[in-house]
C-alpha cells in the first residue's frame, strides 16, 4: 500500500491539486482582467458547496479504491489520458474567456448591456458554448486522471444535466438580445455539449 501511495497516488493526487488550484485561480484572475476587480466577487472562483462535496466524494473514492484495488490506480495510460483531457478542456475554456473578454461572465445575463455583443469568432466559431465544453471535458478528465470509475460517470451525468438546464435558459436571453442573428448562429454552430441542439 505505501509503495503504491508513494508512486502512482502521489503523482495523481499532486496533479489533481495543481489542476484544481490552476483552474480556480485562473478563473478568478481572468474575471478580474476582463471585468475589473470592483465587479468580481469570490463567486468567480466557481467553488460551491455542491462542488466541494463532489470533489470530496472523488477523493474518498480514490482512497478507498487505492486501498482495496491498488492496481486500478496504476494504469498510467488511462491516468495520462485524463491529464490530457484536463489540459485540453482547460485550454478550450480559457480560449473562450480570452476570446469573449467582457462578454464572458460566470452569471447568466438577463439584461442586454451596451458593450455586450455576440461573439462568433475563434472557438465560438466551432461551438456556441466553448466555456461549457471545456468545463465538461476538464471535469470528467479530472476523474479519469484519478482512475475513478464511479466519479467519472457521476461527474459526466451531473455536469451534463447541469448544462441541459442552463443552456436553454441562457439561450432564451441570447435570442432576446440578438434575435435573428443568434438564430442563424444556432443553425450554423453546434452547442458543444452532447445532445443539446
Amino acid at each position: 500500500m505505501m509503495e503504491t501511495f508513494n508512486d502512482s497516488a502521489h503523482r495523481q493526487l499532486s496533479q489533481m491539486f495543481y489542476t484544481l488550484f490552476f483552474f480556480h485561480v485562473s478563473e478568478y484572475l481572468l474575471a478580474i482582467a476582463c471585468h475589473g476587480k470592483s465587479k468580481v466577487t469570490t463567486e468567480s472562483l466557481l467553488i460551491s458547496k455542491d462542488y466541494i462535496l463532489a470533489m470530496m466524494f472523488s477523493v474518498i473514492e480514490y482512497l478507498i479504491e487505492l486501498y482495496y484495488f491498488p492496481k486500478l490506480k496504476e494504469n498510467r495510460l488511462i491516468s495520462n489520458f485524463g491529464l490530457f483531457m484536463v489540459i485540453f478542456g482547460e485550454t478550450i475554456r480559457k480560449l473562450a474567456i480570452l476570446t469573449a473578454k467582457r462578454a464572458f461572465t460566470h452569471i447568466i445575463r438577463r439584461y442586454h448591456e451596451e458593450h455586450h455583443k455576440l461573439i462568433t469568432n475563434g472557438v465560438y466559431g466551432i461551438v456556441r458554448h466553448p466555456g461549457y465544453t471545456g468545463f465538461l471535458i476538464w471535469s470528467v478528465g479530472t476523474q479519469i486522471m484519478l482512475c475513478n470509475p464511479v466519479s467519472t460517470v457521476a461527474f459526466a451525468i451531473i455536469t451534463l444535466s447541469f448544462f441541459y438546464s442552463r443552456i436553454p435558459y441562457e439561450e432564451f436571453f441570447l435570442k432576446q438580445f440578438f434575435g435573428l442573428e443568434y438564430d442563424a448562429y444556432m443553425q450554423r454552430v453546434p452547442s458543444g455539449i452532447p445532445f443539446v441542439k
